[in-house]
């Protein structure tokens, strides 16, 4: 999957310099040059990560993340401040006010790329190229490949013919293992919020993964806990595995 980045940066030369560089590294990038646009756009496209210039026309940007973690849609999103404040103090006012990471003026792409990959790679596991590999199961995000083990112990792995649909949730999955999400959760994080599907279309999808990974005798890792929702486990326990989602 990849990230979509919201650069809120009202010096259009830093705008447009941010949003080449993010581009070339294979990130969605939309940009706003005010707080104003900046919710015009959030509220448009859900952005995986918030790039946050400190001084904006309207309203500063420390303001701007505060109020992003306040509101439900937002308040997980990911912020990175953009500044050329650079005392101690400055910095602690914008991690307090809920940003993840903070970034003095200037600097150079290279390091903007890799504090953003540090970010993604904490808070967006599934939007990481990193390859995982639990329980037997190995996903590869960039050759879109998910190979098993066919024996116990065995070196020898088997791929998986798998569809987008599948490999997203079963990448989002693994990359949050043992952790349990609702449908509603999995319909934004692997659909998007802005998809206006059903909740049982989860529920299909799931039952499509599990046969998948059957072959490979690996459908119990996709676990289902009652009146909660899914999760990727590699510990047995079969009072969680349905067949079926509880109503």
């Amino acid at each position: 999957m990849t990230a979509t980045i919201l650069v809120v940066e009202d010096e259009l030369a830093i705008q447009e310099l941010i949003a080449l560089n993010l581009k070339k590294a294979g990130y969605l990038v939309v940009c706003a040059d005010s707080v104003g646009q900046a919710k015009k756009m959030a509220d448009s496209v859900l952005p995986d990560l918030v790039l946050l210039d400190w001084m904006l026309p309207d309203m500063s940007g420390l303001a701007f993340a505060r109020k992003l973690r306040q509101e439900e849609r937002t308040k997980d999103i990911p912020i990175i401040m953009l500044t050329a404040r650079t005392q101690e103090n400055d910095k602690i006012d914008g991690l307090e006010a809920g940003a993840d990471d903070y970034i003095t003026k200037p600097f150079s792409p290279r390091e903007l790329l890799a504090r953003i990959k540090a970010v993604v790679r904490r808070r967006l596991p599934e939007l990481s190229d990193d390859v995982i590999e639990i329980g037997g199961l190995k996903l590869d995000p960039i050759a879109h490949r998910v190979r098993a083990e066919t024996n116990e112990g065995n070196a020898n792995k088997s791929e998986l013919p798998m569809g987008p649909t599948e490999f997203r949730l079963l990448h989002f999955l693994m990359a949050h293992k043992e952790r349990v999400h609702t449908r509603t959760q999995l319909l934004n994080r692997v659909w998007g919020d802005h998809v206006f599907i059903e909740d049982r279309t989860v529920d299909v999808h799931i039952r499509r993964l599990r046969k998948l990974l059957e072959v490979v005798g690996k459908e119990h890792l996709v676990q289902t806990v009652r009146g909660a929702g899914y999760r990727f486990s590699v510990e047995r326990q079969e009072e969680c595995i349905e067949s079926k989602f509880p109503s």
